[in-house]
């Protein structure tokens, strides 16, 4: 079976190597060796600082915390999103306000985001979607114009620069996840990062549970903290990273040459300088097409993913304000695509959606 993805993974006698010094120093978790150069390689990479954490859920729940919303604060968002995003705000006690897409790029309409704000609006949580970079400049401007503090959920983001700069970098803080499925990955992870290192201060002390370095508990925390065993998985993967996303760029495009006229493709921003190739989303006329070739994929051995589910309504209750949503979800399909994956296999893919939607045209 050919999946959806599939996790890099560096050479197996170097990782263990790399985790046979575990077993000498017993310094597997809290901030250890491998974890601070995780944290300090990244940092150089992206030129921003970093507090890398278990998780991207954690990461978002952190970034939340930062700002000390009153309870029952309105958080501006998007319903075209895995749910870890609306779920942390449900679990910091503040209220989503969904916001639709715009069609073309699958991310938030910042034409729409001004009509939703409230006097208990108090921040707008965006979400680059599969690694397409927001309308940057126009969520900067309403968020200044209604002092709104900007949240940037960038899960899908690693090495995607925006204008010759690193996605990160920009609004207050931004989260990333380095789940196994991500371009790279700490089999489990997630990462804050921000230019304002006095908020990234404040996030590693909330990953430790308050404690600040003279180990007194300063703030309300949380246990966030990435292990060693994690780390070492990040330090070695940064090294295949760089092969990895040009590996998937080839892939990308041989999938957009056999496809073109054939279905529709997300719209890439114009203004990213780099992008990572996460993910092959496509899109369909309608539901039904997607389905059919849902499944003759999955016959012939392809597993494709439905990807995403803003038709949860006992979570977004949005489907009458975000038919946009609600629309691409029902029609979009993403397509296998990973470094090693063969050219022949993408051929096969290109043929049965050819086969299919022709037939059902």
């Amino acid at each position: 079976m050919i999946n959806v993805t599939r996790s890099i993974m560096p050479d197996y006698d170097k990782y263990i190597k790399k985790i046979e010094k575990l077993w000498e120093n017993r310094w597997l978790s809290n901030n250890g060796k491998y974890l601070v150069e995780l944290e300090n390689s990244l940092e150089k990479r992206f030129e921003t600082n970093c507090a890398v954490v278990s998780n991207g859920t954690l990461a978002l729940l952190i970034a939340l915390e930062l700002f000390d919303f009153p309870e029952k604060a309105e958080i501006i968002t998007t319903p075209f999103t895995f749910v870890a995003t609306s779920g942390s705000i449900i679990w910091q006690k503040y209220k989503p306000i969904f916001v639709d897409i715009d069609p073309m790029t699958f991310n938030i309409d910042t034409s729409k985001i001004e009509e939703k704000i409230t006097d208990k609006t108090k921040a707008i949580l965006a979400v680059h979607v599969f690694g397409n970079p927001c309308d940057i400049e126009k969520i900067d401007e309403i968020a200044k114009k209604y002092e709104l503090k900007i949240i940037y959920d960038a899960a899908h983001c690693f090495d995607v620069y925006y204008k010759k700069k690193s996605i990160y970098k920009l609004g207050e803080i931004s989260i990333a996840s380095f789940h196994a499925t991500k371009v790279f990955h700490t089999i489990e992870g997630g990462a804050l990062f921000s230019d304002n290192k006095e908020l990234i201060n404040r996030a590693k002390r909330l990953r430790n549970f308050g404690f600040n370095e003279k180990i007194e508990i300063v703030d309300k925390g949380i246990n966030a903290k990435m292990n060693e065993f994690q780390a070492a998985m990040g330090l070695l993967n940064l090294e295949i990273v760089d092969e990895e996303i040009e590996k998937r760029k080839k892939r990308f495009e041989l999938y957009k040459e056999k496809l073109k006229g054939l279905i529709k493709f997300q719209k890439l921003s114009n203004y990213i300088t780099k992008y990572n190739y996460i993910y092959m989303p496509v899109l369909f006329e309608n539901q039904d097409m997607r389905d059919l070739v849902y499944l003759q994929l999955k016959k012939e051995g392809y597993n494709t993913r439905k990807y995403f589910f803003p038709s949860l309504d006992e979570v977004y209750n949005s489907e009458n304000q975000c038919r946009v949503s609600h629309n691409i979800s029902k029609r979009i399909l993403h397509l296998p695509l990973y470094g090693d994956l063969e050219n022949e296999n993408i051929e096969r893919v290109c043929s049965i959606i050819e086969n299919v939607a022709g037939v059902n045209k």
